[in-house]
Order: structure tokens, then sequence, then C-alpha cells
């Protein structure tokens, strides 16, 4: 097979968001370069899996020296890795800073260095971060200094990165979640975490995967941050 069969490159791969995207990339004929710390080899031909701590630049350079070793392209990255950490202000650790910097901005700069000094080759390509809705309206409830630290930087660097390539080929937007139901939320949770949301109900894994297949295919969005949380960056 040839390499104009386009290639997205997929973080946090093993489970949730990201086993869904891998899944929603491969059903639109994408070969797919997942990677996770903890992620199985995959049957399929066309997914090529790399374990790895995203945090490690080495990891990086793996899944993308991979990735054109084996598929000769990148079309897509989706930074979708990333860790929560909800703590009141004064009780984070050194060692939560350290995790929280490390895997959502270290994580996200390395991966996409890399990928975008290969999209300008073909002076093409799309990039995508899953931020939070908790950047834009925080909320007394939830404690998120470090998310909003975090994922607030990669939405500032989605729209500086987008303004940067615009002339070169490269979207770079991000989506920014409300609460998803995965099953990191125990179902006694559930009540109330549906509450946050002005629609009544938390989000499935399906309305952030079409969010980003919305952004892959809109060839005229760029440096855009995608609400997708029910209503909650609007308001309450």
């Amino acid at each position: 097979m040839g390499t104009e069969q386009k290639v997205a490159v997929i973080t946090g791969a093993s489970q949730g968001i990201g086993a869904a995207l891998v899944k929603a990339y491969r059903d639109r004929n994408y070969r797919v370069v997942a990677t996770a710390r903890s992620i199985k080899p995959s049957n399929d031909d066309d997914v090529l899996s790399v374990a790895g701590d995203i945090a490690d630049s080495k990891t990086a350079e793996r899944v993308i020296g991979e990735a054109m070793a084996r598929f000769g392209r990148i079309d897509t990255l989706v930074n979708n890795a990333g860790i929560f950490i909800a703590k009141p202000f004064t009780e984070y650790t050194e060692a939560d800073f350290a995790s929280a910097l490390s895997v959502n901005l270290a994580g996200f700069f390395h991966i996409t260095q890399l990928a975008v000094a290969e999209m300008e080759k073909q002076r093409s390509g799309h990039i995508v971060q899953v931020t939070t809705s908790l950047v834009d309206h925080a909320m007394s409830g939830v404690p998120s200094v470090l998310a909003s630290l975090t994922k607030g930087g990669l939405n500032a660097a989605t729209k500086s990165l987008a303004i940067e390539y615009a002339k070169r080929g490269i979207r770079v937007n991000a989506v920014a979640p409300g609460v998803i139901k995965t099953p990191m939320h125990p179902a006694e949770t559930h009540a109330a975490l549906d509450a946050l949301h002005p629609v009544g109900h938390m989000g499935e894994i399906k309305d952030i995967v079409d969010a980003i297949l919305y952004l892959e295919g809109a060839a005229f969005v760029t440096g855009e941050i995608l609400h997708v949380d029910g209503g909650q960056s609007a308001g309450h």
C-alpha cells in the first residue's frame, strides 16, 4: 500500500477516549499509531502500537520515528494523553506538580514538535489537543488549579501554533470537554457529575470523538477551542 493513505498518531490510546479514537480513525481508513504507557500490540496491520511514557522525550522520538518508518507520513496528531488531579490548591504535592507538567505539557511539547517537523515537509497536517472546560469555567466544587495551569497552557499554545503554521498547511485545534462518562467515574458519582452540566448529564466518549472528527474535516477551522461540555463554559 502506498504512502497516500493518511496516518493519525493518538496519545493516551489504550483506553477510554483514546481507544475510541483509534477505532474511529481506522473506520475512516486512516492508519493509526497508538501510544500509551501500557498499550498492547494490535492485530491490525494498519495500527502500530508504541508503548511508553509520553512525558519522556525518548517515547516521542520512538513514536514519530516508528510512524515514519512504517507508514511514511503523519497527517494528524491527537494529543489525548493527560492527567487530572483534583485537590485543594494548598494540598498539591511536588509530585503532583511534576506529574501534571510532565504529562500534560512536556508530553504535548515533545511529540508535537516532532510531528510538526514531519508535517512541514508535506505542507499539510492537523493537530488536536484534548484540554478541559474548567480552563474557561472554574467551579468551586471541583478544585482544579493544576488542570487549569497545564491544560490552559495547551489552549494558549493551540492558538499560537495555529497562527504560526497557518500559511504552511497545518491546522491546530483543541477540544475542551466537560465531565465525560468513563470507567474512572464510579456509578455512585454520576448524579453529582450530571448536575455539573446545564444540560443535566455528563458527556459520552462518542461526543468527544465526534468533535475531533468534525475538526478533522473542517478545513477552514484552525485555532479553535471547541467546548464539548453540555453548556458548562457558557454559564450556569
